[in-house]
């Protein structure tokens, strides 16, 4: 007689996350990491809050991006361009290349620096490798074989939960340093909590979920987009509401975990001023030990070799998109030269950018000002196409998502405003 095989709870909800888990993962990159040591180190467990916060609102937007991706077939860089004036859509994504090709300058740079740290040699080919190696995996393995390996990468981010337990961590005054933050509420402290909340919640994330729901629909298989086969809906919608929900709270539990290994490390030695991620894993070597400085290092170069492909094919997605050209990484490169170009030139100008005398910095604070200011107004976009028919056809959001979409596009004007407002304090 046979058997009825029982499946395993675990396998079974790691077959349901793809682009939400890669996405999530991704938001902690090493630039990510920086900022997340940087106000760690300054300011200890008074800024962890601000991840609380961040959580559901990073969970709706994404799931939206998600949801337009799935059921309109398209990415949001086409999207925008079919239903919003050229010239707004053009200014925005203009904006996102910019500031994506310094983000990822920062991240290749952070992992050629770590690997220098881990074994020695020069950062600067390290980095290069990097950057080329993670371009030729793009342009050269269909992203329905390249995509798997994507996920297991977003393993490597347990680097991050390994240290909080290697560490001793005085849960205690964690949760009243979250309930209760001490800290001084002035400019800076603004400018840190706006840091985080950009890190968070960033305009390449939108368009890179979006795009995987693309991808996965236009890869051999079953699924196509809703508008097409509504009768997909109802499995769609749980997928990516789990595959959101886990991505984005996994991301955030690890960024809170940066925070506390840096706050109960380098802030309670009075080590505040830390300038990157390497910065951060060389400082943490003679306080909290060499297994701890191993496993922060490690895991910049883990979190860069998922975030790199993931900036690196945002940037070309958006321009491909906006410009009526084709694009997808399940494409062969002649097949979508415009795509495929914009791939090769963000991935060669990072590595230029690491060559030049450009203060990281500087270029990651510039970085983020111009992410504060795209995503407000890319949010309001993707806010409206998601209750538009004849971009979602019947798959419209709910009301209650689209209020808490709605609340994460008021905070992120608000976080705006008080860069601005603080600017030069």
């Amino acid at each position: 007689m046979a058997t009825k095989k029982i499946a395993n709870p675990a396998w079974s909800l790691w077959q349901k996350l793809s682009a939400g888990l890669v996405t999530g993962a991704a938001d902690d990159d090493p630039s990510g990491i920086a900022t997340y040591s940087q106000v760690g180190a300054a300011y200890g467990y008074a800024t962890a809050w601000s991840l609380i916060l961040a959580m559901p609102l990073m969970i709706a937007i994404q799931a939206i991006s998600a949801r337009i991706g799935c059921a309109s077939g398209k990415g949001l860089g086409e999207n925008m361009r079919r239903h919003y004036p050229r010239w707004l859509v053009y200014v925005l994504v203009s904006s996102i290349l910019v500031a994506n090709i310094i983000n990822l300058a920062a991240d290749i740079g952070a992992m050629g620096a770590a690997t220098e740290l881990l074994v020695g040699g020069p950062p600067t080919l390290y980095a290069a490798l990097f950057a080329l190696i993670s371009l030729g995996l793009q342009m050269y393995v269909p992203f329905s074989r390249y995509s798997p390996y994507l996920k297991i990468l977003t393993l490597t981010l347990f680097a991050y939960v390994g240290t909080v337990f290697v560490v001793h961590v005085p849960w205690v005054d964690v949760v009243k340093g979250i309930i209760l933050p001490k800290a001084k509420f002035d400019a800076k402290y603004a400018v840190a909590i706006v840091a985080v909340l950009g890190t968070t919640i960033s305009p390449y994330l939108f368009v890179w979920q979006a795009a995987q729901e693309v991808e996965e629909i236009r890869a051999p298989g079953p699924r196509r987009s809703l508008k097409r086969a509504p009768s997909q809906g109802p499995d769609a919608l749980e997928r990516i509401g789990i595959d959101t929900a886990v991505g984005m709270f996994f991301s955030n539990i690890v960024a809170g975990f940066i925070i506390l290994t840096a706050a109960v490390t380098l802030h309670a030695h009075g080590k505040t001023d830390i300038q990157s991620a390497s910065d951060a894993a060389q400082a943490l070597k003679p306080i909290a030990g060499r297994f701890v400085f191993w496993l922060f290092a490690a895991g910049i170069v883990g979190t860069g070799l998922l975030a790199v492909p993931v900036l690196a094919g945002s940037t070309a997605y958006a321009a491909a998109g906006v410009l009526g050209e084709k694009y997808g990484l399940e494409n062969k490169p002649h097949q979508a030269k415009l795509f495929y170009g914009v791939l090769i030139f963000a991935s060669i100008a990072g590595i230029a950018l690491n060559l030049t005398p450009i203060n990281p910095i500087k270029a990651l604070y510039w970085s983020a000002v111009i992410n504060g200011v795209t995503a407000a107004p890319m949010m309001v976009m993707v806010m409206l196409m998601s209750r538009r028919r004849e971009v979602m056809g019947e798959f419209t959001v709910e009301p209650w998502l689209w209020i808490v979409g709605w609340i994460a596009t008021a905070v992120m004007a608000l976080a705006a405003i008080v860069m601005f407002v603080t600017w030069g304090k």
